[in-house]
């Protein structure tokens, strides 16, 4: 643990204070770091904030060649064993899922970065994944490599140009949380109040932006191949993930939207929901200093049982959270995973790492205010949520069911009203991505479930045709492919709260809130 004297704590009023203290040559750079600091985190005066994205390098041939080399020796390292067992049990059939699944976790974990992602995704999605994988994956939450705490220092004393004492009374050299993309130590302020202190981990941009170059092109052969759902859903996962990247990696945006939802939770007194106070003159590009927040991730059960208190309500005023702020403005937090969701000690819940926050764009936001209108009972929505999808992605979707006009609707309202309305207990999104590729095999007179060479060739042709025609019509990884992506995934996450606390409630319970919100919107103001 690093330890300095005791002086009065710096805030945000207090930065040309500190400057005064500081000797005369090193004032006017002091004064002028922490104008820009406050400039750059002043009150918002619009209602999303506005974004910075730190632009990702371009890898060169020898980083690129350098990290495939890592990324083949720690699979083989891995996986190794688990070949030698499938070869000797060929008889048997494939492993479970559940065998393969802790060298993919061993593997993400030491390889970081991009991977890590992908592994908190798997965690948090059982309903995709199945439990026993998205269990073994849940260390993927908090556990990345470990950073030298020399090069924390580094960082830390060069985003705020001050030195670590003179920042902090006392900053704990080993971290307390090792996440993807960045590391949290805790630390004491000048005045004694305890914090969180988030460092982006040295060189990480290189890092992901080297693993985005290599995975892009292998996903985007095996989708145009095979036209595969699962590696679409990947795809889009890494094209949405390369447009966040920029904004994860500059914390001042963290820091923005820290404010602006801490201002959104007093309005509308959401008193159960806790979100970390950033404290912005000693905050930057790379350094994130916060209110820290003592607790347990919300499905530790054991851990939450311990602390004795009812993590429903709690739940349930997330998602109000959710919808609060996805109707009203467009926006969300863009990762909910178990990791970032805390029972406090206070009885409270703590929504941590803002550094990705959902940003709809008018057309999506409109259609998601469409959706959410039909399955609260607007029959008349129905067909507005069907044509803004056939508007999107052209013919390709009644091509790929075989439906059209009020048959598509109604095929897309079989789809989405049980996910919306029935209780959690009974919806997966599996499941509803089994109910689209079985309608898919049945218009192509296909048994869905057939393993017969010809029954997969007449498979892959499908899908291969349905994503070309949908790539055609400049659907595909567009604003709206993006953004009902990252509202999926978000969903995807409550379900699996849903499954642990609310399993008898719908996502859609507290009807008077939703309708009260659907009430309030102006739809001529989302106009493009």
């Amino acid at each position: 643990m690093v330890r300095a004297g005791r002086r009065e704590s710096p805030t945000l009023t207090a930065v040309t204070s500190r400057a005064a203290d500081a000797p005369a040559d090193r004032a006017p750079q002091l004064r002028a770091e922490g104008a820009a600091r406050s400039s750059a985190l002043a009150p918002l005066t619009e209602d999303v904030p506005r974004i910075y994205p730190r632009r990702l390098p371009d890898p060169t041939r020898r980083a690129l060649l350098r990290r495939s080399r890592t990324i083949a020796k720690v699979v083989a390292v891995h996986f190794t064993p688990t070949a030698i067992r499938q070869l000797r049990r060929i008889r048997q059939g494939p492993l479970p899922a559940a065998q393969l699944a802790r060298p993919l976790r061993k593997s993400f974990q030491d390889l970081g970065g991009t991977f890590m992602k992908f592994g908190q995704i798997i965690a948090s999605s059982p309903g995709m994944f199945g439990d026993e994988v998205a269990e073994e994956f849940r260390a993927c939450l908090d556990s990345g490599p470990p950073v030298p705490f020399p090069d924390i220092r580094q960082r830390v004393e060069e985003d705020l140009g001050l030195s670590l004492s003179d920042a902090f009374a006392e900053f704990e050299t080993r971290p307390i949380g090792t996440a993807s993309i960045a590391v949290v130590h805790r630390a004491r302020l000048l005045d004694g109040r305890v914090v969180a202190v988030k460092v982006l981990r040295p060189d990480v941009e290189h890092i992901v932006a080297t693993d985005l170059d290599l995975m892009q092109p292998l996903l985007e052969i095996l989708v145009r191949q095979t036209g595969d759902q699962m590696a679409g859903n990947v795809l889009q996962l890494l094209d949405g993930f390369r447009v966040q990247i920029g904004e994860e990696m500059d914390l001042r945006n963290e820091a923005r939207s820290l404010v602006h939802f801490r201002r959104l939770q007093n309005e509308f007194d959401l008193k159960l929901m806790a979100v970390p106070e950033p404290y912005v003159d000693l905050s930057g590009r790379n350094v994130l200093t916060m209110e820290f927040f003592d607790g347990v991730p919300i499905d530790d059960l054991a851990k939450v049982a311990e602390l004795g208190h009812d993590p429903t309500p709690l739940v349930q005023e997330v998602m109000r959270a959710f919808f609060l702020t996805t109707v009203r403005w467009g926006a969300f937090h863009g990762d909910v995973h178990a990791g970032n969701m805390m029972l406090l000690r206070d009885g409270r819940i703590g929504v941590i790492d803002w550094g990705i926050v959902g940003r709809l764009d008018p057309s999506t936001h409109r259609f998601f205010i469409s959706l959410l209108s039909a399955a609260m009972g607007n029959e008349s929505a129905w067909p507005v949520v069907t044509k803004h999808i056939t508007d999107v992605y052209g013919p390709a979707i009644g091509e790929a069911v075989g439906l059209s006009g009020d048959d598509l609707t109604a095929f897309f309202r079989s789809v989405l009203e049980p996910a919306l309305n029935r209780p959690f207990g009974e919806i997966s999104l599996a499941g509803i991505m089994q109910t689209i590729q079985l309608q898919m095999a049945e218009a192509q007179g296909i048994e869905a479930h057939q393993r017969s060479v010809r029954a997969i060739v007449r498979r892959l042709r499908t899908q291969r045709k349905v994503r070309r025609m949908a790539d055609q019509s400049g659907g595909l990884m567009s604003d709206f492919d993006r953004g009902t992506f990252l509202l999926a995934k978000q969903l995807m996450y409550f379900e699996r709260y849903g499954r642990m606390f609310v399993s008898e409630i719908p996502i859609l319970n507290d009807r008077a809130f939703i309708a009260q919100l659907l009430a309030g919107v102006d739809m001529a103001s989302l106009a493009d």
